[in-house]
């Protein structure tokens, strides 16, 4: 909230001042409730969450493992090409 929409809601007689201080109690509270796991629960967990994942198949991962390489040797000779001409015409001018 920016310099003028604090002095606009206090000409109205309307600020967040209040609700802003009750937020942080709040928040301390519901971290307080939370009970911790054990490292046990939480590797079970992280499995489950893996179990949910669509892995891709061989062919979908060699494709996209082709784009990757190809687009990288793209812009690396992209950017190759305008140093090699941005050199070229840095020696010409100063030199």
């Amino acid at each position: 909230m920016n310099r003028q929409m604090k002095r606009a809601q206090r000409r109205q007689g309307t600020t967040l001042d209040r609700a802003r201080a009750t937020a942080p109690a709040r928040r301390n509270q519901a971290v307080a409730d939370r009970k911790r796991t054990g490292i046990r629960q939480f590797l079970k967990e992280v499995r489950q969450e893996l179990k949910k994942v669509l892995w891709p198949t061989r062919r979908e991962l060699v494709t996209y493992t082709i784009v990757v390489l190809v687009t990288v040797v793209v812009l690396t000779t992209y950017v190759f090409g305008l140093d090699v001409v941005f050199s070229k015409f840095v020696l010409d001018v100063f030199a």
